[in-house]
């Protein structure tokens, strides 16, 4: 069997001007970045504004497992599935980090013959967004301390210091630091920390900016330390905006490509799920709506992450919602989730899989909580039996929920009609009442108890003691009114990585909170989670290569 890249290797694509054109995007309103990929230009979303919207439909999954869900895989393959059944369709999906690439997940393009490319190029440096968005928050670092060094006019309190410098890669060794070390001339001597990129405030402010303008506005609004006596100190006290948002007008613009069977893909923005708020643009998103009947977007990890924050976060800043929200799990992950090891997972055990659908339950219920239909699919494994298949879709019936088989990873299109179908017939017979889980004008405690309680199934949560100082301060400043976003376990409804199934009996423990006031919201951390991941014992990079005609292999 091939491997991903080889079948996207293999693949004919079309000129990414072709594509465009399907789009009715003209020529001159695409930036070309080679062959195959382009981005669009700020005078074409201008045009789209009152064109009226399509039907948004969010893809989300159970929580992951390492028998793998294939949310994004689904997500590409439902855009060539809508094709097949003759509907106008757009995908909308995040830009993959090198971190994943190089260590232990991988890339984010989907999989077998449901895959955006060039999958090499989107997976390695795609058009440059993630490098300008590490430079222009490392160029906000160097301000600071430059500042420091020149004299301290704002009084910075250098043990205050909140800004972290970035890196896409997962590199364990820079979570903490100490710069300054050497000569007077070399700055000041303090403790500074890494974040991937993908967990930078950047990051997020790019995701949600609606438009340059707003970039900017957001961009001044970071605050990057405190001064002597507790005042914020912003990027806009330090007069670092305007050369910041210099290094992402290029990066703020949609990316266009195309998936095996040249349906369009917007890409744009990357932030993870379990350390940021998981989705890609605001801009993306709306221009998708724009620009075709149906707009099929994932938000990533399972629904307690990245659904919860796409519904509880992005639905506020950009005012959309969703129509439906497919929720992807397979027979395999449930059977995990019900004890049985990884190696053992392709024997039917119908037992294993009633004590492991509880996670798939879980879900099911809270995003039905957020009042929009909800249509679950099994991503299709040759291993599965039809006794195992007929038990789950009795079961999500019963829920109140539509299903459908997912066979896109085999074929393509061809393998998500059923879906897709089902996804057109959902939103033409239910209608989204979509109503957040918590209202933006409760104390912080309250959101931050309401997504644990609502969402994970905890019975509460503990405050840390430096937990609790930051909420008061949080309060103090007036960020009161700001949604959270959960840095939490992707693995566990919990923030106990090892708690599978639907765990109860649990507090979540927040260990600390900081404010992200560019991005507009509350970064709350819990359990042991790591804003700087780090490589797995034998990390993907091992097998990744290149030969004499520059073709890369060992990417997945």
């Amino acid at each position: 069997m091939k491997s991903d890249i080889e079948i996207a290797q293999e693949a004919t694509l079309k000129p990414i001007g072709e594509i465009a054109g399907t789009l009715g995007i003209p020529d001159d309103d695409i930036e070309y970045y080679g062959k195959y990929k382009c981005k669009l230009s700020e005078e074409y979303l201008k045009s789209l504004k009152d064109k009226p919207d399509g039907k948004l439909i969010l893809v989300t999954a159970i929580n992951p497992t390492p028998a793998g869900e294939g949310k994004t895989t689904t997500t590409v393959g439902l855009g060539q599935a809508f094709k097949k059944i003759g509907k106008n369709a757009i995908i909308a999906l995040r830009e993959p980090s090198l971190g994943p690439c190089f260590g232990i997940k991988g890339g984010a393009a989907g999989g077998g013959m449901a895959q955006v490319v060039p999958m090499e190029d989107l997976n390695l440096h795609f058009t440059g967004d993630f490098h300008a968005i590490t430079s222009a928050n490392n160029l906000l670092a160097a301000i600071i301390d430059n500042h420091i060094h020149q004299g301290n006019e704002l009084n910075i309190d250098t043990r205050q210091i909140i800004w972290k410098r970035c890196l896409d890669m997962n590199d364990r060794a820079l979570r903490n630091v100490v710069v300054g070390l050497g000569n007077k001339t070399d700055g000041f001597v303090r403790e500074d920390h890494f974040v991937i990129t993908v967990a930078s405030e950047i990051m997020a402010i790019l995701c949600l900016a609606t438009d340059m303008d707003d970039l900017k506005k957001r961009l001044a609004r970071i605050i990057v330390a405190y001064d002597m006596s507790g005042k914020p100190v912003t990027a806009k006290d330090l007069n670092a905006v305007g050369s910041m948002a210099a290094l992402l007008k290029d990066a703020i613009k949609p990316n266009l490509i195309q998936t095996l069977e040249h349906t369009p893909a917007i890409v744009h923005g990357g932030p993870f799920a379990n350390i940021a708020h998981g989705c890609n643009s605001v801009i993306a998103t709306k221009a998708a709506l724009k620009m075709a009947d149906y707009c099929i977007t994932e938000a990533g990890f399972g629904a307690d992450l990245g659904a919860e924050k796409f519904l509880d976060i992005k639905c506020r800043v950009a005012g959309i919602c969703p129509d439906a929200i497919v929720l992807v799990a397979t027979i395999r992950a449930l059977k995990y989730n019900g004890g049985i090891p990884k190696d053992e997972l392709s024997k039917p055990d119908l037992d294993a899989l009633k004590r492991g659908i509880v996670n798939l339950e879980r879900h099911i219920d809270n995003l039905q909580s957020y009042k929009v239909p909800v249509v679950v699919t099994l991503n299709a494994f040759v291993t599965d039996s039809e006794e195992e298949t007929e038990y789950v879709r009795s079961f999500c019936e019963e829920k109140g929920a539509s299903f459908a088989l997912s066979k896109v990873w085999e074929f393509g299109g061809d393998g998500g009609k059923e879906l897709a179908q089902t996804i057109v017939d959902t939103i033409e017979q239910k209608n989204s009442d979509f109503t957040p889980v918590y209202e933006l004008d409760l104390p912080i405690e309250d959101k931050i108890e309401a997504v644990a309680k609502k969402i994970y199934g905890a019975d509460g949560v503990d405050y840390d003691s430096k937990a609790l100082k930051s909420l008061d301060q949080l309060k103090k400043l007036g960020f009161n009114d700001l949604p959270v976003c959960m840095a939490k376990t992707q693995y566990s409804l919990s923030d106990d990585p090892s708690l599978l199934g639907r765990p109860s009996g649990f507090k979540i423990k927040v260990r600390d909170m900081y404010i992200s006031a560019g991005a507009g919201f509350i970064v709350v951390l819990t359990g042991d989670i790591m804003t700087m991941p780090g490589l797995p014992k034998k990390p993907a990079a091992y097998s990744i290569d290149v030969d004499d005609n520059g073709r890369i292999t060992g990417l997945f």
